[in-house]
């Protein structure tokens, strides 16, 4: 789970192109067809608080909660920024109201630890497959269905074993910026379903802060990854099994059911029992 750390610093550099505008505004609608339209939500693996700050904006109390310490760092400077009016770019919804207070904190999602229930669970950018282990993702749902309030609502998602198989699988993909390049090895093991993804980024000095650097000064960064997949029909009896109740699966980004080629899914479920 250990992941994130020296990469924390050019994360959103490398992450600059996704549409987390969109993402917000199809999570912000399933909480709406949930009956999520207030209240206190939690954001389990809320990394550089891009969509925690989102929700803020739109009126949510928001709780994230990741185990990278250098994640939360950056969460908590950018959501100063945006409170001192520093810092508002397109990073930010277009006519979003000044941020809230959001608590951030440092725990581990199979472990964490709530002061009371909250209206709904989030989780985002395929952070439950990082769970590696079927005990581990089965923990974690007991515990989001134990902080619920009554009837309350989680939505996470879910890479797919088709996006492991037949996308990533063995393959390798490489990007050059103005920023710097980086290279995203991928493994997938058929047997334990896992992906391990091996991280390579060289980043221009300039854009991590090292201003007296010259122009060709680029720092390295290495990280190793671990996802798993989880087939859909698997994750459900997971839920049941942890006392809640499916409410839909979806394509990503729709209100369809999911396809034999769908790359990403939505879980929608709703807390009806405590166990």
């Amino acid at each position: 789970m250990a992941s994130y750390e020296s990469f924390a610093r050019v994360y959103d550099i490398f992450m600059s192109d996704t549409p987390y505008d969109e993402w917000c505004e199809y999570l912000h609608s399933l909480l709406l067809r949930y009956g999520v339209a207030e209240g206190l939500v939690l954001e389990l693996g809320c990394g550089t608080g891009q969509m925690t700050g989102r929700l803020a904006s739109l009126g949510y109390d928001m709780i994230g909660v990741d185990n990278s310490l250098d994640m939360l760092e950056i969460a908590r400077e950018k959501m100063a920024e945006r409170q001192s009016g520093a810092g508002r770019d397109d990073e930010e919804p277009s006519g979003s109201a000044p941020e809230p207070d959001i608590l951030y904190l440092l725990q581990d999602m199979r472990e964490f630890e709530l002061y009371g229930t909250v209206r709904a669970v989030v989780s985002i950018c395929d952070s439950m497959n990082y769970i590696t282990e079927e005990a581990d993702l089965l923990q974690v749902f007991r515990l989001v269905n134990n902080y619920l309030d009554p009837g309350g609502v989680f939505i996470f998602d879910l890479n797919t074993l088709y996006k492991y198989e037949e996308i990533l699988a063995e393959n390798v993909f490489a990007e050059n910026r103005d920023e710097g390049s980086f290279i995203w090895e991928n493994w997938y093991d058929s047997e334990t379903q896992i992906n391990e993804y091996d991280l390579t980024l060289y980043i221009r000095s300039e854009s991590n802060g090292f201003r007296d650097c010259s122009e060709n000064s680029y720092e390295r960064y290495e990280e190793v990854h671990y996802q798993k997949a989880y087939a859909i029909d698997r994750v459900s009896e997971m839920l049941k099994e942890a006392g809640l109740h499916l409410e839909a699966v979806y394509d990503a980004f729709t209100l369809d059911q999911p396809r034999p080629e769908s790359e990403r899914v939505y879980f929608v479920a709703r807390e009806t029992q405590k166990r």
